[in-house]
């Protein structure tokens, strides 16, 4: 049977954009007669809670979404990511890096001036990485890293795209029956971040390596990560796993157009709830009457 899942963060509780999402996947699960998992994507323990745990399993229990029994937690399996990093790594494909954010942004915004042409961005908005550590010696960049030094591991795209070819591709679903492929353009995120030191995986890897070993055939989510499955696919590639079929669902926007958000206080469904709101009140406001 096909299966689905719905993967919140714990920081912060839900809002009606993720009971979007969690009520789309479960409406597609009904109509194909799938499964739907619930994972706790807990890779940042600097943000993640316990009781936002707790708020997601109340809040959607009340929602009315039965998952599938156990609930993997990202926090749980780094080990599964290492292995990923390392099978990467021997094919000299990751590379470590030491500049920061704000020395790049420094470093684009002083090429910027004196070529008097805007830095390429990625489709986040974030400049590319310009790629002075790729010339770093493998023994330099092991030595800085056991030193403890602040790094991040890097894909090397020009390298991952010579592997994995020109032609990338997945498959979008509508829910409706019809399909359509889609081309990726993994180079225009350029040498992405797969792990850094206080956070041993990404959210790219990590949730790859989750979706292939929970056996996710379906993955629905919003369009704000439709230009990231790029990433994904190649990386799946790479690794030899399956590459699921996605739906990318519409974004709730607040007054301002911008799409709701946990770090703008977007109204939680816990408050909502509080205030009198019920389920059924929910499932109408967002269509699923």
């Amino acid at each position: 049977k096909p299966v689905f899942r719905f993967a919140p963060s714990p920081n912060g509780r839900l809002h009606l954009g993720h009971a979007l999402s969690a009520l789309t996947n479960q409406a597609m699960v009904l109509k194909v007669g799938g499964h739907l998992l619930l994972r706790i994507e807990d890779i940042d323990l600097t943000r993640s809670r316990a009781e936002f745990v707790e708020g997601i399993v109340e809040d959607l229990a009340w929602l009315g979404i039965a998952f599938e029994p156990g609930i993997r937690r990202q926090s749980e399996h780094f080990d599964d990511y290492a292995k990923a990093l390392d099978a990467l790594r021997e094919r000299g494909l990751i590379y470590p890096c030491f500049r920061s954010r704000q020395e790049i942004r420094a470093e684009v915004t002083a090429w910027e001036t004196e070529a008097g042409r805007p830095w390429p961005t990625d489709p986040d908005g974030a400049p590319l990485y310009p790629g002075p550590c790729k010339a770093l010696e493998p023994g330099d960049g092991m030595r800085r890293i056991a030193a403890g030094e602040p790094h991040v591991l890097r894909l090397d795209m020009a390298k991952a795209r010579a592997i994995a070819g020109k032609a990338l591709s997945y498959t979008v679903f509508d829910g409706e029956g019809g399909t359509r492929v889609v081309m990726a353009a993994p180079d225009r995120w350029g040498d992405v971040v797969l792990a850094r030191k206080d956070v041993p995986t990404s959210y790219h890897l990590a949730v790859v390596v989750d979706d292939a070993l929970q056996g996710v055939t379906h993955v629905v989510r919003g369009r704000d990560l439709e230009a990231a499955t790029d990433i994904h696919v190649v990386l799946q590639h790479l690794l030899g796993l399956p590459t699921p079929l996605y739906h990318f669902h519409r974004l709730l926007l607040d007054k301002d157009g911008r799409k709701l958000a946990k770090s703008r206080q977007s109204d939680s469904l816990a408050a909502l709830r509080a205030a009198g709101g019920s389920p059924a009140a929910i499932r109408r406001r967002l269509g699923f009457a």
